[in-house]
């Protein structure tokens, strides 16, 4: 079955992986980038299969455009995958205001209004996918990320309550959430606070390592992680949640095993609030 596909960042990443696979299958791909040259080769090698779009994600109004846009082109919208974004890292108390309303603009906001400007089309259509690109850090805290956490737990609060609202119009929502991977994240998709010399040698200092080309030891496989995601789109019905990497499930499983063993307890003083 052909599909067409809205794909943000497109330009490296999973965004790339995602668009060359499903272009080499024959679907068709609606992709933003903000530097078109990023993309060259890719338009010159399918042509009327692939549209690029510019888009920013903190360009509030410009993302309906690009939607409609995609949408008008193809005469349709199968899968929506929300997928640009990137990593901030550094102690809260080290990023700047600026710092911090990007993150969320771009990472929480962005994706949430691409949704929100997709979904009527999907609903019009009688169906259809959303994928949103989260991370482990969805569901795992860790010291250095406490921005990165919050927009992914923030989208994937949105996600969930959305995939509840659409699903009886026949629209699925999957939250992906991959663990560290071989892209180029590492390099480019990365940006970090100035260091404050009071959190040397503190655990949210272990972060400012990644500045030299993303966390040691990364095992994930984009291209695979990309097919996985491109397979969940068959499955029926939608996977809430699609972890990807050993690392990921490993991290993701002992976080909610330990918070369920942290709720559990306060069963008793949970009831006694009751009136």
């Amino acid at each position: 079955m052909t599909r067409t596909w809205l794909v943000t960042g497109v330009s490296s990443g999973f965004g790339r992986q995602l668009a060359e696979q499903l272009l080499a299958r024959g679907d068709r791909v609606a992709g933003t980038v903000r530097r078109p040259e990023a993309v060259a080769d890719l338009v010159e090698a399918h042509g009327d299969a692939f549209s690029v779009h510019l888009l920013d994600l903190t360009d509030t109004d410009r993302i309906r455009e690009v939607v409609d846009a995609a949408h008008a082109w193809a005469g349709r919208l199968d899968v929506v995958v929300s997928n640009a974004g990137y990593g901030l890292f550094g102690a809260a108390e080290e990023l700047t205001d600026e710092q911090v309303r990007h993150q969320l603009d771009t990472n929480l906001l962005g994706s949430i209004q691409l949704i929100r400007a997709a979904l009527p089309h999907l609903r019009a259509a009688g169906g259809g996918r959303v994928l949103q690109l989260s991370s482990s850090a969805g569901q795992v805290a860790w010291p250095g990320s406490s921005l990165y956490n919050a927009a992914k737990w923030g989208i994937e609060g949105f996600c969930e309550a959305v995939a509840a609202e659409v699903a009886p119009f026949g629209v699925g929502v999957t939250i992906v959430e991959p663990g560290g991977a071989r892209t180029d994240f590492g390099h480019g998709g990365l940006r970090f606070a100035d260091p404050l010399a009071a959190y040397d040698g503190s655990p949210a200092a272990a972060v400012r390592a990644f500045r030299d080309g993303g966390p040691p030891g990364v095992v994930g496989d984009p291209a695979r992680m990309a097919a996985a995601m491109i397979a969940s789109v068959d499955q029926h019905p939608a996977p809430l949640r699609l972890v990807l990497g050993t690392d990921a499930w490993t991290a993701v499983t002992a976080t909610l095993e330990a918070r369920l063993a942290a709720v559990l307890p306060q069963r008793e003083v949970a009831a006694s609030t009751d009136a």
